[in-house]
């Protein structure tokens, strides 16, 4: 599977963007999807996840800000990013695999830089 994220860059605080998270190489429609970021010095943590079942899950921080979705038609999932804050500033990585999505899962994209200034 061959992930590419795309959809990062420079927002204010208060603003939103959307990551796009294109797949190949494998039923989309079968793979778990997942949202992590990265902050400068700091581990890659958990944000967002969908289930192939469509279920969905979100670490606590984002919470009522952010929401993730999946188009099956087009092998792509998406975060939409609303009310966004400084510390929402890291790299994200969109994950994909079988089970549950974690800093293990087999599949990772190349990572998008995501910057909200105050």
């Amino acid at each position: 599977v061959q992930l590419q994220a795309s959809g990062g860059g420079l927002v204010q605080a208060g603003g939103s963007l959307r990551l796009s998270c294109a797949a190949s190489g494998r039923t989309f429609s079968n793979l778990n999807m997942g949202w992590f970021r990265q902050a400068p010095g700091k581990e890659r943590d958990f944000v967002a996840a969908i289930m192939w079942s469509l279920n969905t899950y979100y670490a606590d921080s984002v919470k009522g800000r952010f929401t993730i979705s999946r188009d099956n038609a087009k092998n792509t999932v998406y975060l939409q990013m609303n009310s966004l804050k400084p510390e929402d500033t890291a790299v994200y990585y969109c994950a994909a695999g079988r089970g549950v999505i974690t800093t293990t899962s087999p599949y990772w994209g190349q990572g998008t830089l995501v910057t909200v200034s105050s």
